[in-house]
């Protein structure tokens, strides 16, 4: 006895036209000669054509008018008896909106016509093109924002350099007032340090137009008391107390300038964003934890609120405590630098508590 593989041999052949009437998708049948000779609902539906509309005229007449050759060519291989998988086009419905189709057609060559299905995503190609305006404006604003930063860092390098010299002029140890002369040597060095800042971020924009980040091996601590020094009239007159310890991991496979700029802006902010009447204290630590690499730093400042800043934390321009110099800068830069080289940054604060940021590094 043998066994039939055909498996509509005994469904009746209402059932498939029901099943054929109710998709939502677009069901047809085509001929080789380029007109549809059945088609279901849902394509007079989209289309905004009758049925006999659609039937009376060819296939092609219905295609956007840029997409016609391109069809055309699908169509060639069609005929030569070649499926058509996932191919996308764009039809013009009868009031002259324009909506894109995904196209899955089998040919049956002995039959002289073609089985297709077709998916209307037109929203998802909505969706596509308002990304793709999003990451072009996005790429035109941080291209201007590489050019402010460049132009800043470039201009400013002259007037610190001509401080620079006016200091150098200057014969120290002809004063002889003892806490002169001491202000006097700390402006030299923060002078000399901040040319140091500024040299390094030209070069620095300069090196990123290659999407290349130079990678060394650092130590937190030399970091660290570069940052300290080119800030030291800031944290004595703050009264900020800073504590390090990075004996568990003394250095970390980083880039220099960026671990320079964390220090730098975590510092800052730590000072910045003390509790009125209470000094900043800051600790700082390495560790490793399940064989990640980590930086934390602590702060008893007035903290953030988690639920209401999570989703606007590292945003450019985003400030969350009144303050005169806030700029909404310096965590959106420790954000980039981490996970630019493809580190994470996790924070744990309450209001009135402190802040602790801690950085995971790639491996």
């Amino acid at each position: 006895m043998s066994l039939s593989t055909d498996p509509f041999q005994h469904t009746p052949s209402f059932q498939l036209d029901h099943f054929f009437e109710l998709t939502h998708d677009l069901f047809c049948i085509a001929g080789y000669d380029g007109y549809f000779k059945k088609i279901n609902p849902a394509v007079s539906k989209l289309l905004g054509y009758t049925e006999a509309e659609l039937f009376e005229r060819p296939i092609a007449e219905f295609i956007h008018p840029e997409d016609r050759h391109i069809t055309a060519k699908n169509r060639e291989q069609l005929t030569r008896n070649k499926p058509l998988l996932n191919f996308e086009n764009r039809y013009v419905t009868k009031a002259g909106n324009i909506v894109w189709l995904s196209w899955t057609s089998m040919p049956v060559d002995n039959e002289q016509l073609v089985y297709a299905i077709a998916k209307d995503i037109t929203y998802k190609k909505h969706l596509e093109e308002e990304r793709n305006e999003q990451l072009t404006r996005l790429a035109a604003t941080n291209q201007n924002l590489k050019q402010l930063s460049y132009t800043t860092s470039h201009d400013l390098r002259s007037p610190v350099n001509n401080l620079i010299s006016v200091l150098q002029l200057l014969e120290t140890d002809k004063i002889a007032d003892d806490e002169t002369r001491e202000y006097v040597l700390m402006l030299k060095k923060v002078s000399e340090n901040l040319s140091l800042v500024l040299n390094n971020s030209v070069s620095d924009l300069i090196t990123s137009d290659t999407l290349y980040v130079e990678l060394e091996e650092i130590s937190f601590d030399d970091s660290l008391q570069r940052v300290m020094r080119s800030i030291d009239s800031l944290i004595r007159q703050s009264g900020a107390i800073v504590n390090s310890d990075f004996s568990p991991l003394p250095s970390v496979n980083f880039n220099k300038a960026y671990l320079d700029s964390i220090f730098l802006n975590l510092i800052t902010n730590s000072i910045k964003y003390a509790r009125p009447g209470a000094d900043a204290v800051i600790t700082i630590n390495s560790q490793v934890s399940d064989g990640v690499k980590q930086l934390v730093v602590s702060d008893n400042g007035l903290g953030f609120d988690i639920e209401k800043v999570k989703d606007r934390l590292y945003g450019l321009h985003q400030k969350f405590h009144h303050h005169v110099d806030s700029k909404g800068v310096g965590l959106y830069l420790i954000y980039n630098h981490i996970v630019s080289l493809g580190g994470q940054i996790h924070l744990e604060s309450e209001i009135n508590k402190g802040a602790t940021f801690t950085i995971s590094f790639k491996d």
